[in-house]
């Protein structure tokens, strides 16, 4: 096998991180994807940041073993706590993370209202703080720690009347005055999206990172010659921690893709 035609690796804190994997697979279908779900250890956003690390460390060493060409770290925990060491400990593979959209939904709603939803690591973490205080004067900048929101979707609780009470209980304090934008930044949250838009309950704009870091991840291949330019379908490969089959059930059904073809 050509380094070309190596796997992207895609790995996050549970199933969240398929929202990001669908961006890489849209954007560019023809490269081979292998997603390893920690579902064992989730959620990351609630651990210490030796915590997180170290499962991170664990995540890339078992990936290695599967011929990978470059990792996406599609958590924005992990991204924000540990990915400045990740790629000082991996030099030579592309590592690539994600971040919440803070920009593009502070540069499109100028003067607005923007919800920054997330892990409470990441609203708590120096890196986010600084993302924050690049753009505080363009709008009204509203974090919002979401602990336990990822475990539903962990447990495949995306629409329904416990997701809604959930969603219910942590923005009552927040809707009004109105809110013009959210900022989805944890990559379980994109499957919520229309849950948390019945609850706010009035025209809103969402943003996530998961087509960002997919742009990213194409540029970094392209830079180091690495991009499959073959025009086949590729692959996608599913693995989970929890060794469950119905977790790698709900990827694929995250993913929008039957497991037959894996």
């Amino acid at each position: 096998m050509t380094q070309e035609q190596k796997s992207i690796a895609v790995f996050d804190s549970g199933v969240g991180g398929i929202s990001v994997l669908r961006e890489l697979v849209s954007l560019m279908p023809n490269e081979n994807y292998v997603y390893f779900g920690d579902s064992l250890h989730a959620p990351y956003g609630t651990k210490s940041i030796k915590e997180v690390y170290q499962l991170s460390i664990h995540n890339i060493e078992y990936l290695m073993t599967k011929g990978i060409k470059a990792v996406v770290i599609a958590c924005n925990t992990v991204t924000s706590v540990a990915v400045n060491d990740l790629r000082d400990n991996y030099v030579n593979m592309p590592i690539i993370g994600v971040e919440p959209a803070l920009k593009p939904a502070v540069l499109q709603n100028q003067g607005g209202r923007v919800l920054v939803m997330a892990t409470p690591i990441t609203i708590q973490e120096h890196k986010f703080s600084k993302l924050m205080d690049t753009y505080r004067t363009m709008a009204d900048i509203v974090p919002l720690p979401c602990g336990g929101l990822a475990d539903l979707v962990e447990q495949g609780e995306i629409t329904g009347a416990r997701i809604e009470a959930y969603l219910e209980e942590v923005l009552a304090p927040y809707l009004e005055p109105k809110i013009d934008a959210v900022v989805l930044g944890c990559t379980h949250y994109p499957f919520v999206k229309e849950s948390i838009a019945k609850v706010i309950g009035y025209p809103v704009k969402f943003y996530d990172g998961g087509l960002g870091t997919a742009k990213e991840t194409r540029r970094r291949l392209e830079q180091k010659g690495i991009r499959n330019t073959n025009d086949k379908q590729g692959t996608v490969t599913m693995i989970n921690s929890l060794g469950d089959e119905r977790m790698i059930d709900l990827s694929y059904e995250l993913l929008g893709m039957e497991q037959a073809n894996k």
